[in-house]
C-alpha cells in the first residue's frame, strides 16, 4: 500500500505537531544545502516555531544581514528607515519619560519648584506624604522581622541554656558522678572516688555582697573547673 495523501491543515495534536515541524524543518534546510550546492545560490532561511523556538539557515560566505542588504539592493527598498524611525520615536519618548522623572525628583527635594501653581504644589505635598507613609512601613515591616527574628533566636538560646542547666543538675544528682567542692582536696576527691567513672571539681565562690541569695547554692557561685 502507498503513503496516503496528508491533508493540508493545522496539527491539533502539539506533540505531533511538533515532531512534524522538527522533520520538515529539517527536510527544508537539506534541501537548501543542496540548492546552495549546486546552483551556487545564495540561502537565507529563518524560522520559528509555535513554541517560538528559533531555527537559522544561512549559505557558506555570507550572512542573515548581508542577505537583507542584497534584497534591499535588488529591490530598491529600504527596510530599516522604518524600523529606525520607530527606534527615533521610542528614544523620544523615554528621554521626556526620564526628563519627568528627573523633575519630579527634584521637586521632592525642594528644587525646581518656581513654576508650579498652587494646586501642583498641593498635589506635590499629597505626593510626598504619602511617599513617607509608604516608606515608613516598609521600614517598620523590616524592623518587625528583625526583632522576630532576634526573639526567636533568644528563645532558642533560652532553651539551649534550660537543658544544659538540666543536665548539669541531673549529673550532680547520680552517684556515678563525684562532685569535689574544693580544689585544693581534688587529690584527695579522687582517692575517695575510686571506681566513678567521671568526677567534676567544683569551686564554690562567695557572692558580691549586694547579691542577693535567691537560692540554688546558697550565697556561693558554683563554677565547673
Amino acid at each position: 500500500m502507498g503513503r496516503g495523501k496528508i491533508e493540508i491543515k493545522k496539527i491539533e495534536n502539539s506533540t505531533n505537531r511538533q515532531v512534524t515541524y522538527s522533520k520538515r524543518r529539517n527536510g527544508i534546510f537539506k534541501k537548501a544545502k543542496e540548492l546552495t550546492v549546486l546552483c551556487d545560490a545564495k540561502i537565507s532561511l529563518i524560522m520559528l516555531s509555535s513554541t517560538r523556538k528559533y531555527h537559522e539557515y544561512t549559505s557558506p560566505n555570507t550572512t542573515t544581514k548581508k542577505m537583507i542588504d542584497q534584497y534591499q539592493s535588488a529591490l530598491g527598498v529600504d527596510i530599516w528607515s522604518t524600523h529606525y524611525e520607530k527606534m527615533q520615536e521610542n528614544l523620544k519618548r523615554l528621554k521626556e519619560i526620564n526628563n519627568k522623572l528627573r523633575r519630579e525628583i527634584r521637586q521632592r527635594t525642594g528644587e525646581d519648584m518656581s513654576g508650579l501653581n498652587l494646586q501642583e504644589l498641593c498635589h506635590l505635598q499629597e505626593n510626598i506624604t504619602e511617599s513617607v507613609a509608604e516608606i515608613r512601613e516598609r521600614k517598620y515591616h523590616v524592623i518587625k522581622n528583625q526583632t522576630d527574628t532576634c526573639k526567636k533566636k533568644a528563645r532558642n538560646l533560652e532553651e539551649q541554656n534550660g537543658n544544659l542547666v538540666l543536665d548539669l543538675e541531673a549529673k550532680c544528682e547520680d552517684p556515678k558522678y563525684g562532685v569535689v567542692e574544693n580544689e585544693g582536696h581534688y587529690n584527695s576527691a579522687v582517692a575517695f572516688a575510686n571506681g566513678v567513672h567521671n568526677l567534676y571539681a567544683f569551686r564554690l565562690q562567695p557572692l558580691h555582697p549586694n547579691l542577693q541569695n535567691e537560692g540554688g547554692f546558697g550565697s556561693r557561685n558554683l563554677r565547673l573547673s
